[in-house]
């Protein structure tokens, strides 16, 4: 990628966050051959908040269109919301979340998130969980970042048990 001038730049990382909001100011300067410096330089000048600031933004533009839940029902923050398809969140883990003597995180607040998600999703007043298909790939420990993923396969209407 070629070197650009400032305004080619500044136009370019606007149109790059807007496909991408959740890019690193790391990731940025590497995209666009210059220093984080002057990425946040560049950020500050046209008014683009921080990443933490615009994954903040799209959770709660995700969470006007969560119909089966209320926001504090949610567990993490959902960062990606397309009703009925797909959902991703990520939960970030504080100490209340973890065991005391091994600093892991336990199980239920893991399968909370997953479990809060996969209701999220479901483009309905009431969405319930019938079960569950959860992969723990690894012990996730306090100050770690945990990404859920959430995919509907297949809806079933009116299920009543």
């Amino acid at each position: 990628m070629s070197k650009r001038n400032k305004k080619e730049r500044q136009e370019e990382l606007i149109t790059t966050l807007q496909k991408n909001p959740f890019m690193t100011d790391e990731e940025l300067a590497n995209k666009f051959q210059v220093s984080v410096q002057t990425i946040r330089l560049d950020r500050l000048e046209k008014s683009i908040p921080e990443l933490r600031e615009r994954i903040k933004s799209v959770a709660e533009q995700n969470y006007d269109e969560v119909r089966s839940l209320m926001e504090h029902e949610v567990i993490g923050e959902i960062i990606d919301l397309q009703l009925d398809k797909s959902a991703i969140s990520i939960l970030d883990i504080k100490e209340e979340h973890v065991f005391t003597r091994n600093k892991i995180a336990r199980g239920h607040h893991l399968f909370a998130q997953a479990n809060s998600l996969a209701v999220a999703v479901i483009d309905d007043n009431l969405a319930l969980t019938a079960s569950a298909n959860i992969r723990f790939l690894r012990s996730v420990k306090m100050g770690e970042r945990v990404i859920a993923k959430a995919t509907v396969s297949k809806k079933k209407e009116n299920v009543r048990r």
